[in-house]
């Protein structure tokens, strides 16, 4: 009986490869920025009352931002620039549907592959 070889990949293939995983991290790490989906929030929660005490910051918190040379009104915007998360229902059950699919698909291929591997090892036995 014959020792499996797997298949050899060129070597252009794996630079094609490469490239093509490169682009795809710079893509899902940008495209999200580009579209506004993440990110610094949209909007600026602002008070009346332009206090250490009014931002929520006790004596310690504000010596340190007088300190870094802020004052209350300097320091407001950056204080109050939250995170507003709100979940978009539809989108995330898209997002759990196409990755479940594809741990599916992936692992049918898989079992696929391995069934082939097996048999034609073992098939003699």
């Amino acid at each position: 009986m014959s020792r499996y070889t797997p298949p050899e990949q060129s070597k252009a293939g794996q630079v094609f490869d490469i490239a093509v995983v490169v682009v795809a991290i710079f893509v899902a790490l940008w495209l999200p920025l580009k579209l506004g989906l993440a990110g610094a929030a949209k909007s600026i929660d602002a008070l009346d009352a332009k206090t250490w005490e009014a931002l929520g910051q006790n004596p310690t918190m504000a010596s340190i931002w007088e300190k870094l040379g802020y004052t209350p009104e300097t320091a407001h915007d950056i204080i109050q620039n939250r995170f507003h998360y709100v979940i978009d229902w539809p989108t995330l059950i898209i997002m759990a549907a196409v990755l479940i699919g594809y741990f599916v698909f992936l692992f049918r291929a898989s079992d696929r592959e391995y069934r082939d591997v097996i048999n034609e090892k073992f098939d003699d036995k």
